[in-house]
């Protein structure tokens, strides 16, 4: 484990390295022209889907986040290519369930990570392509069994569902290619092929917003907002005019399995539609419905899931912000009432330390939790949880952040549960963080476009 976690922290450094030996040549400054930040001798750094917008308004998959959305990634620039490489790795020990006040807690030392390579060009005058992958060590560094987190759900794993533990990513978790093309003025027209990917369903992924990167924990709403950014098997066509995006898709809509390593089937029998809007250059919102085939393994269901969201960033100085996220998600399975989900997550960043926040209400039944046994009835059970950190970034070295840090959560249970969980049982974990520095790209323009 400590090998893995060693090598996980040594593959962040050495891509640093890699940047490094680019930095001389690197410059950023504010081009007017096409609202995006650029580098005097490369490319323009755009959108990976439209060569009128900025870099910064890229989230996870083929979402939006607000303009002025900072961004932590190294940047590689060629004389068509241009890649920006992205990732970070939490070192941490992780107990829910603090003062034992139930039966469902656990402890665990681990180490959640990710990392990125996304690269783009510009195809003639109009045209736009660009890769994207993403892979996570959280097979070895977290166990196939996943993490504790008291009242999570979702995915199981040697043939039991994953109650209070949130499963791993996947090695592979996103290899797609991406072809916009302009089509007139503010108009492009775009398609995203990956196996993995991310369908047009939910904001952006929790570890992709600004707003909660911070917490290493997933939220409680994860599988009712945004839990397919790992589907295997994606198509998205998107026609986006102005700040609008229309986009529909076709994808896999069983989760993956709990063989971490390899590509599940692709079987793209699920399908959701997306409407975003971008008013301003600090907000971006989106609602969007996904109609997907048995997405847990071992049940037959077909669940229609609903989320919208609307998300604000704002550039105080060139190292300092402040990001917050609202996201309503529900589930509702075939002959069951609707399962709601509301999160509210929020980051103050200031030159060095953070301060972060995220509050979630969301219903989950007893099955879900595994619980028939106790609660043969089946009710719905309305769970609330409170998390509280901050942190402070100890040093930077090759372009490279290393921050410690802290968070607590109040979970309040359900009476029903009380016996099980405990009245209001505190979790609390530690953490060191690398990940790459800050991108000084300077405040994104407003995009002066008619409405």
């Amino acid at each position: 484990m400590k090998q893995i976690t060693a090598l996980a922290a040594l593959i962040l450094l050495g891509v640093s390295q890699v940047f490094a030996q680019h930095d001389h040549h690197t410059t950023t400054t504010t081009d007017t022209t096409s609202h995006a930040s650029h580098h005097d001798d490369g490319p323009p750094m755009t959108s990976k889907f439209s060569l009128d917008l900025p870099m910064t308004r890229d989230g996870s998959g083929t979402s939006w986040v607000p303009d002025e959305t900072p961004m932590y990634a190294y940047m590689i620039h060629g004389k068509k290519w241009m890649t920006m490489i992205h990732g970070d790795i939490f070192l941490r020990y992780n107990k829910q369930d603090l003062f034992n006040k139930g039966t469902r807690g656990g402890s665990k030392f681990d180490a959640p990570n990710m990392l990125m390579f996304m690269s783009q060009r510009k195809v003639g005058r109009n045209g736009l392509f660009a890769i994207s992958t993403m892979f996570s060590l959280d097979p070895f560094t977290v166990g196939n069994g996943g993490y504790p987190l008291l009242y999570q759900t979702g995915e199981s794993y040697q043939g039991r569902l994953l109650v209070d533990r949130q499963h791993p990513h996947d090695l592979f978790a996103q290899l797609s290619v991406n072809y916009t093309q302009r089509v007139a003025k503010s108009t492009d027209v775009s398609l995203s092929v990956g196996y993995p990917s991310e369908p047009a369903l939910g904001p952006s992924a929790f570890m992709h917003r600004m707003s909660g990167w911070n917490n290493p924990d997933a939220p409680l709403s994860h599988h009712y907002q945004d839990a397919t950014h790992i589907a295997f098997g994606v198509a998205t066509l998107g026609l986006r005019h102005k700040n609008f995006k229309l986009e529909g898709s076709v994808f896999t809509g069983k989760e993956p399995d709990e063989f971490r390593y390899g590509f599940d089937k692709a079987r793209f029998d699920s399908y959701s539609v997306r409407l975003m809007y971008n008013p301003t250059s600090q907000w971006s919102f989106q609602v969007s419905n996904g109609w997907l085939h048995a997405p847990e393994e071992g049940h037959h269901e077909n669940v229609n899931r609903f989320t919208a969201s609307a998300m604000h960033a704002k550039l105080l100085t060139s190292d300092s912000y402040i990001a917050t996220t609202l996201v309503y998600g529900q589930n509702s399975h075939e002959g069951h009432s609707a399962e709601p989900s509301v999160l509210l997550e929020s980051t103050m960043q200031w030159s060095r330390a953070a301060l972060y926040g995220r509050y979630e209400f969301v219903q989950k039944n007893a099955a879900a939790l595994d619980l028939l046994q106790t609660l043969p009835t089946n009710p719905a059970l309305n769970i609330n949880a409170i998390t509280l950190g901050t942190n402070y970034i100890l040093g930077t070295f090759k372009q490279t952040n290393v921050t410690a840090g802290i968070q607590g959560t109040l979970n309040v249970s359900p009476s029903a549960v009380k016996n099980l969980y405990g009245t209001a049982p505190m979790s609390f974990q530690v953490y060191l963080r690398i990940n790459p520095s800050m991108l000084k790209l300077g405040r994104p323009m407003k995009m002066m476009m008619d409405m």
